[in-house]
């Protein structure tokens, strides 16, 4: 790690990241840099179209709705309709985990796909989806099968969703819906996460009013059991007497789905891919919704006291600090252990979802400062929190994605909680309906990135010499060809869980392990042993 009294102020490090782009290029990604200053409101550009021609983390419209959303549902067969180049993200990519259940419906390890040939873009596919849709029903039975249209097939008019109506009338006992995903929709993988949201809403969600049993009954929302995430915190749930209704959607099913509007609270992890259903929900079933966060020891044992404060149980909150109690020692002393040797370094995390801000705790917890941060596909309220949603405008790519009409429904809408509630709790340091974003969390002089390319990547790495970057597949191997240690937060490569009190555990081991490995420093990245083409820009 660079001594700290060397590095330059992050201004002067933007201004020399910008200084390499054209004029127009600069200034537009100039936007999407905030050098952070604790207290005061500063805007960034996010959720507008990667430059053309930088090489962005991000992935499309498909990869969000297929490979993020649905994709970790155990007992509904996805097809992807189109070509099988687009099929990456019909095999499970993202190390979901799940738990088969008694039924053992589990379609997750397999790839379905419409493999769609030259003589199907040009006469159209729809003939070759019905095949498809009809054997997969004959091999398996699914209680559901979704249909995810790809760039060619939205391209060419295939009508994915009239032969969904279609195949569902002609099968009778199975539940067939698409989603219009085409990867150029929007301006990343949010799009796709939008669409998935609004999709499951309209043809799952609300089909059995049958409640779980079982007391303090909740949804959580945004948590895709990436390493087995999920299955810690159902966990710490079950010894806290907190009854799991569905989780969006990791380790879940389609029945967990169907009766979800009947839970009394929503909880959200990953507030960009699953805020539009919380919303609608509380809209049309009167289910109020609160962020939380279970990455990290200390943010688990806040989000379940404020799970405790939501029911205004005795009995619930007795068993909650009995059970943070249980936890504690066992993160204390292993943050005893390791502590003293990642006290100090530091930490950089360009990463989805919320994760970008949540590990951020779990740095914080080892003495390890977060030097800069951004998200891949985040919106404005992502960084700036929920506040700024009245002034954020809607441009054209976000019009292409479907905004439901939604009511509240006359028979099934139900409070479940009144306005002095309301006030009562908030006092209490629960708000409702609200995220406050990762920007208002950072330290001053901390760097903030949306959608960063390779370039302000090695620059970062060139200047700060991190101890750990926090990133992607696709950056891994460049990141640690210049000698840094890169953890994958999408896929956590071959570890976790990181959730809940076990996960931080976990965390402190493995990143304590990576970070004073010394076989980082002595590796030499092959382009400074032997430079490759180097280019000057004809004019700017």
């Amino acid at each position: 790690m660079a001594d700290s009294t060397h590095i330059p102020s992050p201004e002067k490090i933007k201004e020399e990241i910008l200084s390499h782009y054209p004029v127009k290029v600069a200034k537009k990604r100039s936007k999407a840099m905030v050098v952070r200053e604790k207290g005061s409101d500063q805007e960034i550009q996010a959720n507008v179209r990667t430059v053309p021609g930088i090489i962005t983390q991000r992935g499309c419209s498909y990869a969000g709705c297929k490979g993020v959303v649905l994709g970790p549902t155990r007992d509904i067969v996805n097809i992807t309709h189109g070509p099988i180049g687009c099929g990456f993200y019909s095999w499970l990519t993202r190390r979901n985990q799940t738990d088969p259940g008694p039924d053992g419906a589990n379609y997750m390890p397999y790839c379905f796909s419409t493999d769609m040939q030259d003589e199907n873009i040009v006469f159209g596919g729809e003939k070759k989806l019905k095949e498809a849709i009809q054997e997969a029903y004959d091999l398996f039975h699914p209680k559901a099968i979704a249909i995810f249209a790809t760039c060619p097939v939205g391209l060419i008019g295939d009508d994915i969703h009239s032969v969904a109506r279609e195949m569902k009338e002609k099968l009778g006992d199975v539940n067939i819906f698409g989603f219009s995903c085409e990867g150029y929709k929007g301006v990343s993988q949010s799009a796709g996460h939008h669409i998935a949201n609004n999709q499951i809403f309209k043809h799952v969600v609300g089909r059995n009013d049958a409640k779980p049993e079982g007391e303090f009954v909740v949804n959580l929302l945004g948590e895709y059991n990436i390493g087995g995430d999920a299955f810690e915190i159902e966990r710490i749930f079950e010894n806290c007497g907190i009854t799991l209704c569905a989780t969006f959607s990791g380790n879940s099913t389609m029945g967990a789905f169907e009766r979800s509007h009947t839970a009394d609270l929503n909880l959200i992890m990953c507030h960009r891919s699953i805020n539009y259903m919380a919303e609608m929900m509380e809209t049309k079933f009167g289910i109020p919704w609160i962020k939380v966060n279970f990455i990290g020891a200390e943010a688990t044992a806040k989000s379940l006291l404020k799970i405790a404060d939501y029911f205004a149980d005795e009995g619930l909150t007795a068993r909650i600090k009995a059970v943070i109690a249980e936890e504690m020692p066992e993160v204390k002393e292993t943050l005893a252990r390791i502590k003293p040797r990642t006290q100090g370094k530091t930490a950089m995390l360009f990463v989805g979802g919320s994760r970008a801000h949540h590990y951020q705790e779990l740095f914080s917890e080892m003495g390890m400062k977060t030097v800069a941060a951004g998200y891949e596909f985040a919106h404005r309220d992502d960084y700036e929190g929920r506040k700024v949603l009245p002034n954020v405008k809607v441009d054209a790519d976000s019009r292409n994605i479907e905004e439901l009409k939604v009511e509240a429904d006359p028979e099934r809408f139900k409070a479940r909680i009144n306005e002095d509630q309301k006030v009562r709790l908030s006092r209490a340091g629960i708000e409702f309906e609200d995220y406050e974003g990762m920007m208002n969390q950072m330290e001053d002089e901390t760097f903030v990135i949306d959608d960063i390319s390779h370039w302000e990547s090695e620059k970062l790495i060139e200047t700060y010499k991190p101890d750990i970057f926090c990133a992607g597949i696709k950056e891994k191997y460049a990141i640690q060809k210049m000698g840094v240690p890169l953890k994958q937060l999408h896929s956590y490569d071959y570890g976790g869980p990181y959730a809940g009190f076990r996960g931080a555990v976990n965390f402190y081991v493995e990143i304590d392990r990576m970070v004073n490995t010394k076989i980082w420093k002595l590796i030499e990245a092959p382009w400074d042993k032997k430079p490759g083409i180097t280019a000057e820009l004809a004019a700017v």
